[in-house]
């Protein structure tokens, strides 16, 4: 490989980058000339979804919020490790399903676990 030909490979991307600039600013540029511009005050006040706000938005969360959130990561993610071993599932064998029967007993004891202490709940 010429070591001169690969400066002159990146001209055709720094060209693309360039006009992608360019086409985004002209854009940019004629959308603040071409559109209107009255600003009043109920176009100003913040809304969420629509409806007015009722309340401040600086408000704190149950914490049964935020544990709820994590034990959907957590066994949403442990679910995801199944899909390569259901891939790979004719490959690996009796062992390749007693791992992930062991795999799955865990999951079952801590999805009990947070059920009993009542993590689940949504009161």
């Amino acid at each position: 490989m010429n070591n001169a030909a690969v400066p002159e490979s990146y001209i055709p991307i720094l060209l693309f980058i360039g006009l992608a600039i360019a086409f985004s600013a002209v854009a940019l540029l004629a959308g603040s000339l071409v559109r209107p511009s009255r600003p009043y005050r109920a176009k100003l006040i913040p809304y969420e979804s629509g409806s007015p706000l009722f309340s401040d938005a600086r408000i704190q969360f149950p914490m049964r919020y935020y544990i709820i959130a994590m034990l959907f990561v957590i066994f949403d993610i442990e679910i995801i490790f199944m899909i390569p071993w259901a891939v790979r599932f004719q490959s690996l064998g009796l062992l390749g399903l007693i791992e992930m029967l062991a795999f799955l007993g865990i999951l079952l004891v801590g999805f009990w676990y947070a059920w009993k202490k009542g993590a689940l709940e949504w009161d």
